[in-house]
């Protein structure tokens, strides 16, 4: 999967990739040279002393050093760039697709998972890839031309080349072996810190409030000490590796020193060349030091890949019409045609049989008790994830066909949990129509009951919003999401008990301003109060996600007991008349 990741990611960079193994090429040709020429002035200068010969090889050897620096230079220049522009490609490739991700698929992998994977893994990849193009590339390179140019100063003596190079590569291959599960493990590890964390934080309130500081201090520490553990065994593998290496290299070194000495006293070897030949010895082993280096980055690099080419292979349940429609028939319409719901894996379905008319001008809610599915069929219309059963149609057009930009103007969902974005009250407003002008704002903000608030902020609409908008109460959070639909102005508002955080007052002046308001669209609003849709038009009762009555307030008191139930729960006999 690594091969396949890359190959694909670095096609449109073929040009940098050949520029830089043309340098690398060089650049190890010229280092390759340097030991010979050294031998050359030991050997022709100093041994003779003919001190003109030592000056012109030592001008050659500055020119092939210069080359050889400047050469270096463009290559890491050249890798640096397009090991950059690889993790930039890969990590906008996995945040395309997560975007494309319904509800269902990122329910399965989860955020922190998603989270790592965007940055971490990526990360990771691209580290393989520009050690790849710095020493990869070179290595081979010098580690075959070390040895041609060994045998061509003396064979014999080549011969210990012959035993150091495999044992160095079966060394390493059984470090690199055992590097692989750790690594696996280490990712996975990472997930579940930051998945952790992640629950601390956005949950701070409810850990201080419930005095669960220690039980969550100590699930940090239990997960970190996890992640440590096996990042200890991998750096311990890692600490292994270049001691074991070491050891082979010095030993070699020796080995060099001791037959080389018996091959000069015997009259068939130079000073000059023995020289070049420990310099040649060094740079094998360097080359397979860098290889190895490279191989230790190997294991984590697959497992990353495998994770990053999981979430681009995944396709979203919610897929994107081949032949889009692209104008609404029946503009405002919304009908669902026995539409049913199960979740993967689920014993029984969310919704089932699921039948609802909603037109321009005409107000509809849905109530039913807890669990019902009443959440979830609004997400069927604005299509945060498709129906298993039956048809949702807007505008009289199946969501499936319709394109998904068309859809997004035309329905907009305000969430049961509001999220805001950090920045202003004003880039927060202007979500869903960034040309919306200050006078648009503070009118949506007026009719969400949000205006007096907003004024009093220090800024006004220029007020900073932290991420979440933590930084306002939740009713606030409330109004500022519903203000932020009205600037977009869609054809069909969908309310997920919307107004649950609200006071009953201002809960009453809201609903009055958002009927004048939204008096030519479509409204559906799902709600826990029954004062928040006794005026409806239309009230829909869901129980265990079937639809068991649908009529207005005083036919449903009367003729639908779920209804009657969920009513007196909240109101007296006398309030609910």
């Amino acid at each position: 999967m690594l091969t396949g990741l890359l190959r694909r990611h670095l096609a449109p960079y073929r040009g940098a990739i050949t520029a830089l193994v043309l340098l690398q090429l060089l650049q190890t040709c010229a280092t390759l040279y340097l030991p010979a020429l050294n031998a050359d002035i030991i050997d022709e200068g100093v041994v003779k002393g003919d001190t003109g010969r030592i000056l012109v090889l030592g001008s050659v050897m500055v020119a092939v050093t210069v080359l050889q620096v400047a050469c270096n230079v463009g290559a890491v220049r050249h890798g640096a760039r397009t090991a950059a522009a690889l993790g930039r490609d890969v990590r906008a490739a996995v945040f395309d697709r997560v975007q494309s991700f319904s509800a269902r698929e990122v329910g399965r992998f989860g955020a922190p998972s998603l989270i790592t994977r965007t940055t971490n893994d990526v990360q990771q990849v691209q580290a393989l890839a520009l050690t790849g193009f710095t020493l990869m590339v070179s290595a081979p390179i010098m580690c075959v031309g070390g040895i041609l140019m060994a045998l061509r100063l003396d064979v014999p003596l080549s011969a210990v080349l012959v035993a150091t190079v495999p044992v160095l590569g079966v060394c390493v291959a059984m470090v690199v072996r055992r590097l692989r599960p750790l690594f696996r493990a280490m990712q996975t590890r990472l997930d579940t810190v930051n998945r952790v964390l992640r629950e601390q934080i956005t949950g701070n309130r409810v850990i201080r409030a419930f005095v669960r500081d220690a039980y969550e201090g100590e699930r940090f520490r239990a997960a970190n000490s996890e992640l440590t553990e096996v990042s200890l065994g991998a750096g311990r593998l890692l600490a292994l590796m270049f001691p074991i290496v070491m050891t082979v290299v010095n030993l070699s070194s020796v080995a060099v020193v001791w037959f080389g000495a018996h091959r000069i006293d015997d009259g068939d070897m130079r000073i000059g060349a023995l020289t070049a030949f420990l310099a040649y010895l060094m740079q094998i082993v360097m080359s397979v030091m860098m290889a190895t280096f490279m191989f230790m980055m190997v294991p984590r690099a697959e497992v990353c890949a495998e994770r990053i080419e999981e979430v681009l292979a995944t396709s979203t349940s919610v897929a994107p019409p081949a032949e889009p429609v692209r104008e609404l028939p029946r503009r405002g319409r919304l009908e669902i045609r026995g539409a049913g719901f199960r979740y993967p894996g689920a014993e029984e379905p969310v919704l089932r049989d699921v039948r609802l008319a909603a037109g321009p001008g005409e107000t509809t809610a849905v109530i039913g008790p807890t669990g019902s599915g009443k959440s979830t069929l609004l997400g069927l219309v604005a299509r945060l994830f498709d129906a298993t059963g039956g048809e949702v149609l807007v505008g009289g057009v199946n969501v499936r066909d319709l394109d998904p930009a068309l859809l997004a103007r035309t329905v907009s969902l305000v969430p049961q949990k509001p999220y805001l974005f950090s920045g202003t009250v004003a880039t927060n407003l202007r979500y869903g129509n960034p040309e919306a002008t200050d006078g648009e704002l503070w009118h949506a903000l007026e009719v969400a009951q949000a205006a007096d608030f907003v004024r009093r902020l220090e800024g006004a609409l220029d007020a900073p919003v932290a991420q979440g908008g933590t930084n306002v109460s939740g009713g606030q959070r409330q109004r500022l999401a519903i203000a932020r639909t009205l600037v977009r102005r869609p054809e069909i508002y969908l309310f997920d008990d919307s107004f649950s955080a609200l006071d009953y007052a201002t809960d009453a002046a809201l609903r009055a301003a958002l009927a004048r308001e939204t008096a030519d669209a479509t409204v559906v609003i799902v709600a826990q109060r029954v004062s928040t849709v006794r005026d409806a038009d239309r009230i829909v009762v869901l129980d265990e996600g079937r639809v068991v009555g649908v009529g207005a307030h005083h036919e449903l008191m009367t003729a639908n007991t779920t209804y009657r139930e969920i009513v007196l729960s909240q109101l007296t006999e006398a309030e609910a008349a």
